[in-house]
């Protein structure tokens, strides 16, 4: 009996120590797996630490470039259309400084910055016009008229053209040299050269109708600046307008010759005056 005693406490004592042993594996086990997770864990801590870090530095550049941004113009802007453009203190300076050549009288209707803008423009492209003595009273066949910002010269058929032609008469050279003058010294302006006839009906070879041949002369002459005189085409718009708008009836042969003209018409681009306002600052700075 005491043996059979003995032999089941044994027994007992292995199964025990059987048990607990698988135990102690399975929690080591976890211990392992709990570290390397906790492991894991530090090291993408560590990276989303770094990426921060990283994203503060760029944060910091970005905040110095607006502020010394804001220190340059004395973080004053003023809109112009809408908001379309921007006008900083120094460009605003740039502005000034034609304004200032103008007379109070001149002065009292600009009530905005474009307003301001477009009476810069005017000065410039009016002295512009005298200094190349684009009006002057020997050219009796052209006359200019100035509207505020635009600008219309009115050139007679007789000075550019031989009758129903489109070729250009080199009795035009020394006025087409003088407008390329007017229009390479003001950048921001753009040019349209409009054509006009009298009402009387015209068919060649190379010419269909008055419309044709108002266009073609227009052309001509856009041409020739383009080519001969270095304009930037983009700055021309050639344009016909046929017999449709006449300064006098057609009934009597010097009222056709008053008809038979070319307009040419050089209106302000604020965009591009803008432009020219920033460039200065920038060679003023």
């Amino acid at each position: 009996m005491l043996k059979k005693v003995i032999t089941v406490v044994i027994l007992a004592t292995l199964l025990t120590s059987c048990v607990s042993k698988k135990k102690y594996v399975e929690l080591e086990q976890n211990l392992t797996d709990t570290k390397g997770q906790l492991q894991k864990t530090t090291i993408e801590k560590e990276d989303l630490e770094a990426k921060f870090a990283e994203i503060n530095k760029r944060v910091e550049v970005y905040n110095a470039k607006i502020n010394s941004l804001k220190q340059e113009n004395d973080e004053k802007i003023d809109l112009v259309d809408s908001g379309n453009m921007v006008l900083s203190k120094n460009m605003r300076n740039n502005l000034n400084a034609t304004l200032s050549k103008l007379s109070p009288e001149e002065l009292s209707g600009a009530k905005t910055l474009k307003d301001s803008m477009n009476l810069a423009i005017s000065y410039k492209l009016k002295k512009s016009i005298t200094e190349n003595e684009l009006s002057s009273d020997d050219d009796i066949d052209i006359d200019v008229n100035i509207d505020k910002t635009v600008v219309m010269i009115t050139v007679a058929d007789s000075l550019l053209f031989k009758t129903a032609s489109y070729r250009v008469s080199p009795k035009a050279n020394s006025f087409l040299q003088k407008l390329a003058d007017v229009i390479s010294s003001e950048v921001s302006m753009d040019v349209m050269v409009e054509g006009h006839t009298d009402s009387r009906s015209i068919r060649t070879e190379k010419i269909d109708d008055n419309w044709d041949l108002s266009v073609k002369r227009a052309t001509s002459i856009v041409r020739i600046l383009q080519n001969k005189y270095k304009i930037d085409p983009s700055r021309l718009i050639p344009s016909g307008r046929s017999s449709y708008v006449p300064l006098a009836d057609n009934e009597t042969r010097e009222n056709r010759a008053r008809n038979r003209r070319t307009n040419i018409i050089i209106m302000p681009n604020l965009n591009k005056f803008f432009a020219l306002l920033a460039n200065e600052e920038v060679v003023n700075n």
